[in-house]
């Protein structure tokens, strides 16, 4: 079976969806064309000229790559800098880079559950989950065609809570309504008032889902004006959001755990602060710049909290209340290229896939 650029974006779009990305992001296809066959794919952190030579070589046409080459836009393209000329080298060769970034770090299998796995955490949950990108939908339906609508609505994406699916709340009522003369109702009679035995029914939805759900209620429903309101919730959604929150199977010593940490997530170095002499257990961590999420580790009584790009004056905020681990950026992310390769591979088995070889981290340690 032949795939196009598009379908590839599509899948990882209903992995990560871009409305979970931050403002400042830019996750999306910054060049090629989606309607172009799939060759091969390349999976890696970062988008550069060495990785854009790498897929020349190896005949691949799309770059899937966590960190957009482009965040700001681009008044020219003179290759004066790095940014410009992987741009140009890219758009030479006819390869696409696709990019998947704070939309693949929030979602609960995202970057830092690839990270919590490595450390063999369980239990793990979102450490700060995003508010305001929730929905519920009300709507009345005449009661023998209830399932039929709700499973429309359950299919567009509404109605699934953590690991539960098909969720909804319903009240039995009475709806009354009198026809216009110009109507065609499906129950009653123009011009005389009807009562119908109803249901009200009630679903949580994502809030980038709302149109779809909409579109696929309406389609589902029996009458030609249905009744239904729409409102946002603040409720948090515990499915989305920063960082990520687990635990040991066992406590360890701080030298043990961070000799594993250095192990496991492959480190020649790790920046901390000043050990505790308490046992590791509760493990904060977030992929790449987190330490906006200190105090959420802290409050939610993690021992250790792993991230990167961590500022000197930083560390004092740890202020004893947990051992505050600087990984570095790229050793933080580096395993995500191996998240998406597992992402694409099992949903298209039969793509030319590739992990990049270069090393694109921009750091290097004596």
């Amino acid at each position: 079976m032949e795939y196009k650029i598009r379908d590839i974006i599509s899948y990882l779009n209903q992995i990560a969806p871009p409305a979970y990305q931050e403002s400042y992001d830019n996750a999306t296809l910054i060049t090629g064309d989606p309607n172009s066959p799939v060759k091969g794919v390349i999976c890696s952190l970062d988008c550069t000229e060495d990785v854009v030579e790498e897929a020349i070589q190896l005949g691949a046409n799309l770059i899937v790559a966590h960190h957009p080459i482009v965040f700001k836009g681009l008044k020219s393209l003179t290759g004066r800098n790095y940014v410009e000329r992987t741009v140009i080298k890219a758009i030479k060769h006819d390869i696409a880079i696709f990019a998947i970034h704070t939309n693949l770090d929030h979602v609960s299998n995202g970057v830092n559950k690839r990270i919590c796995d490595r450390l063999g955490l369980n239990n793990t949950r979102i450490l700060s989950p995003k508010t305001d990108i929730l929905n519920k939908l009300t709507f009345f339906v005449p009661e023998e065609n209830k399932q039929e609508v709700l499973d429309a609505v359950f299919a567009a994406g509404a109605g699934q809570i953590g690991e539960y699916k098909d969720c909804s709340f319903q009240i039995k009522g009475m709806g009354t309504f009198t026809p216009s003369e110009s109507a065609n109702p499906h129950l009653g009679q123009r011009g005389v008032p009807s009562f119908e035995a109803e249901v009200r029914a009630e679903v949580i939805l994502p809030k980038h889902r709302s149109q779809a759900v909409l579109q696929a209620m309406k389609k589902a429903h029996p009458y030609e004006e249905v009744a239904f309101y729409l409102q946002n919730l603040e409720n948090e959604n515990q499915e989305v959001g920063a960082g990520m929150l687990g635990e040991l199977p066992d406590s360890m010593e701080e030298l043990n755990f961070l000799d594993m940490l250095k192990e496991k997530m492959n480190l020649q170095i790790v920046k901390h602060t000043q050990l505790r002499g308490k046992a590791i257990k509760k493990v904060a961590v977030c992929g790449g710049a987190g330490i906006f999420l200190l105090r959420d580790a802290i409050r939610q009584g993690a021992d250790t909290f792993i991230t990167a790009d961590v500022k000197y004056h930083e560390f004092f905020d740890a202020e004893g209340k947990l051992v505050l681990c600087d990984i570095g950026h790229y050793e933080s992310e580096i395993f995500t290229k191996e998240l998406l390769a597992d992402l694409l591979s099992q949903n298209f088995p039969n793509i030319a896939l590739y992990l990049t070889k270069v090393v694109t981290n921009p750091t290097s340690y004596r």
